[in-house]
């Protein structure tokens, strides 16, 4: 799927630039001038091109979106990998859709990053429509008559001229406050970026915010914002903001273009996965538990991905979202496993794979002591042929892989 601003590539495949295509020069300088500014650690620079690592999701610079799909197998269906990301995205609560399935999907969505602009669209004029909440605020201000708390060094500095003036701090009770300058700063970052069919929504909405100061929005604002019950309402639209703001870059100085991305780390985001899944589909007997972290040495500590108990047994899971050659783990992954088992006092472990081709090993025996402790390599499907796979599915594929 290629047009003439949109660009869909997998995790690493490689991006040259031709400033008689899509891709130009201008775009590949914004790219590297964001990826310097975060230690360089979203793609690699290559000659007059880019080539993407772990990070999956959407990079939009002015006009046009690239999109980074993961890819664990051969299908090269890019359609079919979006809505993985998608549904991985909303399994791991990264994003909040109702319905996601395939045919949905593809029929509404031009990037992942559209679902987002839709989504804070909706919440805003949802928010909009049940009546945008007021909060009493301080206001300081020359007056023509004497209105609250008169300020007297600002009084002295502003009317020692205009004697007939009043430099005073009243209570004012009105929109115009931390919420609201939240909810249009998100606006104001989308209509850089927003397609044609999101444009009359997006001017709609902010048509209500002209009375609201546009400040400059960053964490420290969204640390401050305490959600209560006269402010619930506003908790999905100010997440989806928090996102679309934090990840905003204005003119990075090549080429004066803006720059909107939304990356996540393909590792991270499968490790979460697989334990949600697990969590949602376990049995009553079972206790599943994510990153959990003890000590190991002096100020080390070691963390497995995930550890399942039941009253007989307790396995670790850590997942590698990587291709590998079947009974062919590396060293380091191996001792790794070894560590965990012993620590966590787990007979079993599972190295746990994306599959392709490979066929799950059999539980291989450490030798040490005679402890017999155990680790074994496992791979998953995720997609089943030309869509994705049911997440109870996998999940009970995993804990028979762990049992046998």
């Amino acid at each position: 799927m290629q047009n003439k601003n949109f660009i869909q590539v997998f995790e690493y495949q490689k991006l040259r630039y031709d400033d008689s295509g899509v891709f130009r020069k201008h775009h590949f300088d914004a790219m590297v001038k964001f990826n310097e500014l975060h230690q360089n650690k979203y793609f690699t620079i290559i000659h007059q091109g880019i080539r993407f690592g772990s990070y999956v999701g959407v990079i939009q610079i002015g006009g046009l979106t690239i999109e980074i799909l993961p890819k664990a197998d051969n299908n090269a269906n890019k359609n079919l990998w979006q809505n993985v990301l998608l549904y991985m995205l909303k399994v791991c609560k990264k994003i909040q859709i109702e319905s996601i399935s395939e045919t949905q999907l593809k029929k509404r969505y031009h990037s992942i990053l559209d679902v987002y602009f839709e989504l804070y669209l909706n919440e805003v004029k949802r928010l909009i429509k049940k009546g945008l909440i007021k909060k009493y605020r301080k206001n300081q201000s020359n007056q023509n008559a004497l209105k609250g708390k008169l300020l007297f060094a600002q009084n002295i500095q502003q009317n020692i001229v205009h004697k007939e003036h009043f430099y005073c701090e009243l209570q004012v009770y009105d929109k115009n406050h931390l919420l609201h300058q939240i909810l249009l700063k998100g606006l104001l970052v989308l209509k850089t970026f927003v397609n044609d069919t999101l444009k009359d929504k997006l001017n709609r909405l902010l048509f209500e915010f002209q009375d609201i100061e546009n400040i400059n929005i960053q964490k420290k604002h969204f640390d401050k914002i305490i959600i209560d019950r006269k402010n619930y309402d506003y908790q999905k639209a100010i997440e989806i903001a928090k996102i679309i703001i934090l990840n905003y870059s204005p003119s990075l100085n090549y080429g004066n273009e803006h720059l909107l991305t939304l990356l996540f780390d393909m590792n991270a985001l499968w490790e979460e996965y697989i334990f949600r899944i697990l969590q949602k589909h376990k049995t009553d007997d079972m206790e599943v538990s994510f990153q959990n972290s003890d000590k190991f040495w002096e100020n080390k500590r070691i963390r497995p991905d995930i550890v399942i108990k039941t009253k007989e047994e307790t396995y670790i899971i850590d997942t590698k979202w990587k291709i590998i050659e079947a009974n062919n783990p590396s060293d380091d992954d191996l001792k790794q496993m070894f560590v965990y088992n012993l620590h966590w006092k787990a007979e079993k472990s599972l190295l746990l794979y994306p599959k392709t081709n490979q066929m799950d090993s059999k539980f291989g025996t450490f030798y040490y002591d005679n402890l017999g402790k155990q680790c074994k390599l496992g791979f998953v499907d995720i997609t089943n042929e030309q869509s994705i796979k049911n997440s109870q599915i996998i999940a009970y594929e995993i804990f028979d892989k762990l049992r046998f």
